[in-house]
């Protein structure tokens, strides 16, 4: 079935923009009411670990903007000491 060929693509290294999409598509499908009850399960399944792994990937973000922010403003005070 469709939904278990999704789940199938775990293993595959996913962008965030392609999780999102993936993750679009699932909730288009099981919205239109085209999945049997197996399916559903399955796209609900796969749609849970698209949201974590997108989750993940938006905090990994925020960290490294902290970070970068932190060695701008860093480096923006020590310079203006100098």
């Amino acid at each position: 079935s469709r939904a278990q060929a999704m789940a199938g693509k775990a293993q595959k290294t996913l962008s965030f923009e392609s999780a999102m999409a993936e993750l679009e598509q699932l909730v288009a499908d099981m919205e239109a009411g085209k999945l049997s009850l197996e399916d559903s399960l399955t796209a609900y399944k796969r749609g849970a670990e698209l949201l974590s792994f997108c989750r993940s990937r938006l905090d990994d973000a925020q960290q490294q903007v902290r970070v970068l922010e932190e060695g701008v403003l860093k480096d923006f005070s020590t310079g203006s000491d100098a």
